[in-house]
């Protein structure tokens, strides 16, 4: 059996590695140290020891995706082969519908899209392209992300192209420590739906919406593509690695970060705010109203 120690002595080496900021990595080290000298997880169960230790990671670094998760079901500690983890993500994202929950024309001939998670393009690209092929009649456009908790950068992407005309556009850059390496993402000149363009889009948020959701409703909103309508995201904008260090415990650890090219920064920590600031539940008649009065 794994003891506490050894969980965060794992969690630590593989934040050390890892963290796309290493001085911020060592400052976690320390604060972590000194509550395991303090004795502060001791007579805790493991869920109970990610929650503490989670908490304290987060004091010590203000990051909300450097933290530990509990897995009621035992996974395995060797590295999982790529392929097996490709084939496993791709089951996760077909059963979510590619994260296309619903798709729908409202009154006034207003589109709508209900997306909870955003896979990778390679993936998602049919479910994508058949929702904006049924959204393309529409005269405006709602984008649900209230519920959507992260996704890939590569289908932000690809959702991103579909409201800009070309390739010219530049969404965003990725800086990964790993490589010491910049990726840029630009809009994509082939689809394979029609392109959403002249045409008004809001997008509804909440405290829920996280990581690559954000990053899609960051993009609308920087490059004036889309009116932001609800609340302050949750504020993740760094692409985070997964490592097991006990067979219930993993350690998720942000490699990277995201640089965009119009703010120079991103929505770590602040969350993405609205433009149209209602609660959660107010958002979609507050989207509508908006589009309506510019509809005329």
């Amino acid at each position: 059996m794994t003891t506490h120690h050894e969980v965060v002595e794992a969690a630590l080496a593989r934040i050390a590695t890892g963290y796309v900021f290493p001085a911020q990595a060592a400052a976690v080290d320390t604060a972590l140290r000194r509550r395991l000298a303090e004795g502060a997880y001791q007579g805790l169960d493991e869920r109970e020891l990610c929650e503490r230790v989670t908490g304290d990671l987060q004091q010590a670094c203000p990051d909300k995706h450097l933290r530990l998760l509990w897995s009621e079901e035992p996974q395995p500690m060797d590295e999982e082969p790529e392929d097996v983890a490709r084939a496993r993500f791709a089951r996760y994202a077909r059963e979510s519908n590619y994260g296309v929950r619903r798709v729908e024309q409202l009154d006034g001939n207003i589109g709508y899209l209900d997306l909870r998670m955003i896979p990778p393009a390679d993936l998602g690209g049919p479910a994508i392209a058949a929702a904006m092929q049924l959204l393309s009649p529409t005269e405006a456009l709602v984008i649900d992300l209230r519920q959507c908790r992260g996704g890939s950068p590569e289908g932000v992407q690809l959702w991103c192209s579909y409201f800009f005309a070309g390739d010219e556009v530049h969404l965003n850059d990725i800086y990964e420590r790993s490589t010491d390496s910049v990726r840029q993402y630009w809009t994509l000149g082939h689809l394979t739906a029609p392109r959403y363009l002249d045409r008004p889009v809001t997008v509804l948020t909440s405290g829920t919406t996280f990581s690559g959701g954000e990053e899609l409703a960051y993009n609308l909103k920087v490059l004036g593509r889309a009116t932001v309508v609800g609340g302050t995201t949750g504020g993740g904008a760094h692409p985070t690695a997964r490592f097991p260090v006990s067979p219930h415990v993993t350690v998720t650890v942000p490699t990277a970060r995201s640089v965009n090219p119009v703010t120079g920064t991103n929505w770590e920590g602040v969350g993405v705010e609205p433009d149209l600031a209602v609660t959660a539940d107010d958002a979609l008649g507050a989207a509508l109203e908006h589009l309506r009065t510019l509809l005329g």
